[in-house]
């Protein structure tokens, strides 16, 4: 399969090909989006296993970008990532069906931890 596996949108570039290079560096295929529309388009090109979703972010924001995951790809993992720790957004993100919520700043190598466990632990949501 040539399609990443991992889907990492956020508008902070930086941290985005940060993580990435991280990623790719454990032979884990990734492609970035850097705002919610690009995140539809590259799901819905490739549908990766794992998306790891920013809350707020420029245009779409990314409780809207999870909505339309969950109603159209439901098998897809998520995790949110928030700087902000509202708690009601971080709610609401775990009832559309997040898998997690983490919140920034977090660390690289703990954010990974998680995303392996999401990887290895796939399962499809609607058993």
């Amino acid at each position: 399969m040539n399609d990443p596996k991992v889907l990492l949108v956020d508008d902070e570039k930086d941290f985005v090909c940060t993580l990435a290079e991280r990623l790719e560096l454990r032979d884990i295929k990734v492609d970035v989006a850097f705002n919610g529309t690009e995140a539809i388009e590259k799901i819905e090109k490739h549908q990766p296993q794992l998306v790891v979703l920013d809350l707020l972010m420029p245009g779409m924001p990314g409780l809207d970008v999870l909505r339309w995951i969950e109603k159209r790809h439901p098998d897809t993992e998520v995790i949110v990532l928030t700087g902000h720790g509202e708690q009601e957004c971080k709610d609401e993100a775990l009832r559309l069906g997040a898998d997690c919520c983490l919140l920034k700043p977090i660390s690289i190598e703990k954010l990974i931890d998680k995303m392996m466990k999401a990887l290895t632990s796939s399962k499809p949501k609607n058993q």
